[in-house]
């Protein structure tokens, strides 16, 4: 099932305490659990006027469903393609054919 990165808009997230955070993530979850086992919240970053959430998802519309019933913004959703890590530079290459190189 494809993951999505989410960025979320909302001036000063990053001052947020604790208890407005987890309140935060259970709107999420009550949300999520309405909207069935095709979605699932994997983690989110923030920064301190925004956060990147990283959700699994059939579908990109599923994804502004959750943000449209949970009342958080979704400024971009972009589908992920791949991760990059430094463990990237140790792992063998794969052509497009599948060969190793």
């Amino acid at each position: 099932m494809p993951k999505f990165m989410i960025e979320r808009e909302i001036q000063g997230v990053g001052d947020m305490s604790p208890e407005e955070r987890q309140g935060g993530a259970r709107q999420s979850n009550e949300v999520i659990d309405t909207l069935g086992e095709q979605i699932q919240w994997v983690h989110s970053y923030l920064t301190q006027n925004k956060f990147y959430c990283v959700y699994i998802a059939p579908n990109a519309d599923l994804i502004l469903k959750h943000a449209e019933l949970s009342g958080f913004p979704a400024d971009r959703v972009e589908q992920i393609n791949g991760l990059l890590d430094p463990s990237t530079a140790q792992r063998p290459v794969q052509t497009l054919t599948g060969a190793t190189q």
